[in-house]
């Protein structure tokens, strides 16, 4: 009875190395294999040939050799710009990250003072610049509960003063003694600031204290 085959490995899989780590992609001189199947950068076959061979060809068109996929038998390399590959890898692995999108809170008052308010007006749009959802918060206090339609009023103006840099994204509620809304950014193009002249200086707009809680908390 013949022996069983074992299976070949995949193709294009980098084997890993013993710290679970895949190596870094070969190139012109570091390829190892004796031997290298060349693909042309538009993926036209030139063969099987030595790596001696293929390193003159992609000299004598100013390429580079990079060994795509190393496992194969015999390894399949591209003539390509190395640099710019490189660029382009880099570019697509970036914007295929999943962008985070975080929701920051800003607590008003509806005695807010005009600085105070545009201050945090100018966190709001640094917040939506960033790509970040702003939810604002509201709370009426003692004998504020008895005027709670000033409270939209405060969410209405933020609607209005935030419309070049975004959107509502959940209008205001009211919830017990609670007034809540969301702000989600306009796109990138789109975005122009009113309050610039009010930001602070190396604010951080990531920081975790201005992230937004599930609970209403007391200011």
């Amino acid at each position: 009875m013949p022996a069983p085959q074992k299976p070949n490995k995949p193709a294009n899989r980098p084997t890993r190395d013993k710290a679970g780590k895949t190596p870094q992609i070969r190139v012109n001189d570091r390829i190892r294999a004796p031997k290298v199947r060349v693909v042309t950068a538009k993926g036209d076959q030139l063969g099987v040939m030595a790596t001696r061979d293929a390193l003159a060809k992609a000299k004598e068109i100013g390429l580079d050799l990079v060994e795509v996929a190393p496992n194969a038998d015999p390894p399949v390399c591209r003539l390509i710009d190395y640099g710019k590959f490189k660029y382009m890898q880099a570019k697509l692995q970036k914007n295929n990250k999943a962008k985070v999108t975080k929701m920051k809170e800003v607590k008003l008052r509806v005695g807010t003072d005009v600085n105070d308010y545009n201050v945090k007006m100018a966190r709001t749009e640094q917040f939506l610049d960033h790509g970040h959802k702003v939810r604002f918060q509201l709370r009426f206090r003692n004998r504020e509960n008895a005027h709670r339609e000033l409270g939209l009023d405060v969410m209405a103006k933020v609607v209005e003063d935030m419309k070049t840099m975004g959107q509502v994204d959940q209008p205001a509620k009211l919830a017990g003694n609670t007034v809540t809304m969301v702000l989600a950014p306009l796109p990138a193009n789109q975005r122009v600031k009113k309050f610039k002249k009010y930001e602070e200086e190396d604010f951080d707009t990531e920081s975790e204290e201005f992230d937004a809680t599930d609970d209403v908390a007391e200011e």
